[in-house]
């Protein structure tokens, strides 16, 4: 597709924040843009102010994402983009009715069953697959495929530092199996921005994204966004680098090591596939 032609996007947590900043700036641009929220009030005033049209979903129940999947294949003739936006660090350790931990399911599992329910129209459709991810991943990652729902080694900050560790390694796997047909995919981190990002856990960070200070020194939703619209916006291999990490516009130069082990990326891909009851 033309880069200047209008897109078909779908943001996931997109009803505040950072998705819903990248929404504003990507309808502005001319693009459709499907916004996917927890909040059925709050998804519903970003699409009225963006034009486009609102999804509900709660990424603790997987049920919600099958279902979310199949609206969305009904809605649209091709998707462009598949923007996975949603998640965060969620608080102490909770198991959803999946039976999974709260923290991987919402940031990892559910946008992985997302993607592989939508993987035949986005096939089709040679879209971009873009994971917001976290230099959390670097400071507190540590993966064990064995431990997935951190049984044995949880805090709020590991259990996210992995989640977007997994979503790196997500994003290299996706290249790895798909590029070659049409579909690229790239990670990224937005920054440390004003959001409610971690208002639903004990962080100690908490806080800080709550406070007057916080909104002075971090950084706002729409330059957060950037990284993603620019993403959305233009060609995997003139834009920018297909089954990469980026931080700062750039690829990540240090990264947590096991982002680079192809063989653990394709053991968590088997692994969530499991999980996820789709086929690996």
């Amino acid at each position: 597709m033309d880069s200047t032609s209008p897109r078909t996007i779908v943001i996931t947590g997109a009803s505040d924040g950072i998705g819903a900043a990248a929404a504003r700036l990507l309808s502005a641009a001319g693009h459709h843009v499907a916004i996917v929220g927890r909040s059925p009030e709050k998804s519903a005033k970003v699409a009225r102010e963006v034009g486009g049209d609102h999804f509900v979903a709660d990424f603790t129940r997987l049920a919600d994402v099958r279902r979310l999947a199949a609206e969305l294949d009904d809605a649209y003739p091709r998707i462009d983009v598949l923007a996975n936006n949603a998640g965060g660090i969620l608080g102490d350790r909770t198991k959803t009715v999946d039976g999974h931990e709260r923290t991987f399911q919402v940031n990892h599992l559910a946008p992985f069953l997302l993607t592989g329910l939508l993987l035949d129209k986005l096939l089709a459709s040679r879209a971009s697959v873009i994971q917001t991810s976290s230099a959390g991943a670097r400071l507190f990652g540590h993966l064990d495929v064995d431990d997935l729902d951190h049984d044995r080694d949880f805090t709020p900050h590991r259990a996210y530092g992995t989640a977007k560790l997994e979503n790196i390694l997500f994003t290299t796997e996706l290249h790895r199996r798909f590029h070659d047909r049409g579909l690229s995919s790239a990670a990224f981190h937005p920054g440390v921005v004003a959001t409610s990002f971690g208002t639903e856990s004990t962080s100690v960070l908490r806080p800080l994204y709550q406070s007057r200070i916080g909104k002075l020194v971090l950084a706002t939703p729409e330059r957060g966004a950037a990284q993603l619209v620019r993403f959305a916006q233009t060609e995997p291999g003139v834009g920018w680098q297909s089954g990469a990490y980026y931080e700062r516009g750039r690829v990540a130069r240090r990264v947590n090591p096991q982002a680079r082990d192809a063989d653990l990326a394709r053991r968590l891909w088997d692994r969530s596939a499991e999980l996820a009851g789709v086929a690996a």
